[in-house]
């Protein structure tokens, strides 16, 4: 016949258990059920609240357009709002610089152009360190800078205006000092062809364009989509673009590389960036739903409207490409000859 376990059994043996004996045993349930608990999820799964996406320019550009598409994909595949909050200023060091200041959990994220590998050699103090202070998450989207011509123009192509612009007349509009498209008319304009077409800085891609249709420059450089429709329509002439094959989109228009000037190669990019003390988990993840999002065929035929091409991409492929680009520019600016700020 079986004995029945007496209820007070249990307590009986803890009361004769010497205190350090009933410490172990405590300690050890203890661990237990900590090891239990740790299982199951402690917390949501990031996101659980919205995010900030920060666009260091105005709206209506193609970078704040890149921006839109970009969060609403976000949102849609995280179930969280992604908020475009745009901070202009100072060449976008100025939304640069907050968010370099802010808290690297994940939920300030930074969307900035090119220029932000430019601005580390044109500014003294920009407000953030592009290396000590950011983790480069992907390349969104990448274009070509192009030097364009207005009707007024007589010569028709890149070699004949360069050679005309030895007259010292000519002078050429960009969106702006210290963007891409700038450095890359000065580099062409006076390093490698040595003419002195003289610089006449616009307030956007869009005025620059303007300032060629009315015959204002000779010359307008600039991303390609802000000029690509108007080159289709037969109001620009295009006269070269800066990468290293022809596009698709204007497939008549030369790359500057077959004038001559071999290894000529500058890009408009648009790429997405963390404050540095980011969690590796968190950055893996954005760089993953990111390239998820590259792949889809609306993204990519969206981009394609604006003139852009789908990147993508790793973590480390991205920061060493930033790693180049900055190490590029400044070697632009030094032979440029223009003073940081």
């Amino acid at each position: 016949m079986k004995k029945q376990m007496n209820p007070m059994g249990t307590t009986r043996l803890f009361n004769l258990l010497p205190l350090k004996s009933l410490t172990v045993l405590m300690v050890f349930g203890g661990l237990l059920m900590s090891n239990t608990f740790a299982q199951s999820p402690s917390k949501e799964e990031f996101p659980d609240r919205p995010v900030k996406l920060v666009v260091p320019y105005a709206p209506g550009g193609p970078t704040d357009i890149i921006a839109r598409l970009l969060s609403q994909k976000l949102t849609t595949l995280w179930g969280q709002a992604v908020i475009v909050d745009n901070r202009p200023g100072a060449s976008g060091n100025t939304g640069t610089a907050q968010v370099a200041k802010s808290k690297p959990d994940g939920y300030t994220i930074l969307l900035n152009t090119s220029s932000v590998a430019v601005n580390t050699s044109l500014f003294i103090n920009p407000g953030y360190n592009l290396e000590k202070d950011f983790v480069g998450i992907a390349n969104v989207a990448s274009t070509p800078n192009i030097f364009v011509a207005g009707s007024s123009l007589q010569e028709k192509n890149l070699k004949d205006a360069l050679e005309a612009s030895k007259s010292g007349k000519y002078n050429y509009a960009s969106p702006g000092d210290g963007t891409t498209p700038h450095l890359s008319a000065e580099y062409l304009f006076k390093v490698l062809a040595k003419v002195p077409v003289a610089h006449i800085p616009y307030k956007g891609a869009g005025p620059a364009v303007n300032a060629a249709l009315t015959g204002e420059v000779q010359f307008a450089s600039v991303a390609v989509p802000a000029a690509s429709q108007l080159i289709v329509g037969g109001q620009l002439r295009g006269l070269a673009v800066t990468s290293s094959k022809r596009i698709a989109s204007l497939p008549n228009v030369p790359t500057v590389a077959e004038y001559g000037f071999t290894g000529f190669e500058d890009y408009t990019w648009v790429g997405v960036f963390v404050p540095k003390g980011t969690p590796q988990s968190l950055i893996n993840k954005l760089n993953s739903d990111i390239n998820k999002i590259s792949q889809q065929e609306d993204f990519k035929d969206r981009l394609a409207t604006l003139g852009f091409e789908g990147v993508g991409g790793s973590v480390e492929q991205f920061n060493k490409y930033l790693q180049v680009e900055s190490l590029k520019w400044s070697k632009v600016v030094k032979e440029i000859g223009i003073t940081p700020q």
